[in-house]
């Protein structure tokens, strides 16, 4: 799982920012971390210490989203 830095309260709310061409960079916290490897990930949010709503696949260039589903 991998998280957006900006923390998006919904997965349309990253979507529509992905839209009007926002660059959204993403983290991985814990051993596995920061960088993202490119590809297919799974993102989740918003961030801890809200529970996690939203659940969204993301393919990801340079530790920055280009696409979500």
């Amino acid at each position: 799982m991998a998280y957006t830095v900006r923390n998006f309260k919904s997965k349309k709310e990253l979507k529509e920012a992905l839209a009007r061409g926002e660059i959204i960079e993403v983290y991985q916290p814990g051993p596995f971390g920061p960088d993202v490897k490119d590809g297919t990930k799974c993102l989740e949010g918003p961030h801890f210490p809200a529970a996690h709503t939203w659940y969204a696949e993301a393919t990801i260039k340079d530790n920055v989203v280009v696409k979500v589903k």
